[in-house]
């Protein structure tokens, strides 16, 4: 399970705006080894945190370089997921690792093949001098990417802006947070950060559990939480990702140490967009 919340502002009013607020959660297995985000070696423009799993090696759930490639990921969730499946994690880093196709090409590439896949539901964008793009596509919605509009969105294991309780509550939480005008960076990140840690229960939610059948109710209502706590699994990575007018990016990740919900790691990392 996962969480994300992002306003898109392709064209923000002021330079003190932002094109771009993301807040994420990674949930998983505590015990699933990965690698927390860093830069992709030396002069390497990717920045990820990568799954390390056996045969899953070098997925990643969210990431961006420093040409303007963003992509996002979270799981579907359903019951009896194919363990022969294409591993959905790539669909991440392949993009990130794209020169020459726009991300709206790249959903049009992977919408063909995603029968190939477990349920997901991919983000990829484009932030660029002239035009910033951000397309969406979920391999258990429609058939084709949609380019999105500006706007706030909230993004869970259904669909995009399906009407979970977390997902509804969230996203009014996340608007105020980033409404307020007085915040400075380093305020807003830390505000994001403290929100995405929120543990209590949006349940119950008929919606979400619906979509959970074959599960168990206490198992649902424990996902329904923006931070999740289920003993050995949960909330593991907390990253808030800010573009500003002029093309600064931060990107801050707080990541679990050693599956101790109780030990923590916080690394900040900014630069600038290259056109």
């Amino acid at each position: 399970m996962c969480i994300i919340f992002f306003k898109f502002d392709p064209r923000p009013a002021s330079k003190n705006a932002y094109r771009l607020i993301l807040a994420a959660n990674r949930d998983e297995f505590y015990n699933r080894p990965s690698k927390a985000a860093d830069f992709w070696g030396t002069n390497n423009d990717i920045i990820s945190g990568l799954d390390l799993e056996c045969g899953k090696e070098g997925g990643s759930w969210l990431g961006i370089n420093k040409k303007g490639k963003l992509a996002a990921i979270t799981n579907y969730l359903e019951g009896y997921p194919n363990p022969d499946a294409q591993g959905r994690g790539f669909l991440v880093s392949n993009f990130l690792m794209e020169k020459d196709v726009d991300s709206c090409s790249y959903m049009k590439k992977v919408s063909a093949d995603g029968h190939l896949y477990n349920g997901f539901n991919l983000i990829t964008a484009d932030f660029k001098t002239k035009q910033d793009t951000m397309c969406y596509y979920g391999n258990r919605g429609s058939s084709e990417p949609i380019l999105l509009n500006p706007g706030i969105y909230g993004l869970s294991n259904s669909l995009l802006d399906t009407p979970w309780k977390k997902v509804v509550v969230g996203k009014e939480r996340f608007t105020g947070i980033i409404s307020k005008p007085s915040l400075s960076c380093d305020g807003l990140v830390q505000e994001l950060l403290s929100f995405l840690n929120n543990e209590e229960l949006n349940a119950p939610d008929p919606i979400q559990e619906k979509q959970g059948d074959g599960f168990t109710k206490s198992y649902i209502q424990a996902l329904s939480a923006l931070c999740v706590r289920i003993p050995n699994y949960g909330t593991r990575t907390n990253t808030v990702i800010l573009i500003d007018a002029e093309g600064n990016v931060t990107f801050t990740e707080r990541t679990m140490l050693d599956c101790d919900t109780s030990k923590w790691s916080t690394r900040s990392f900014q630069f600038k967009l290259q056109a």
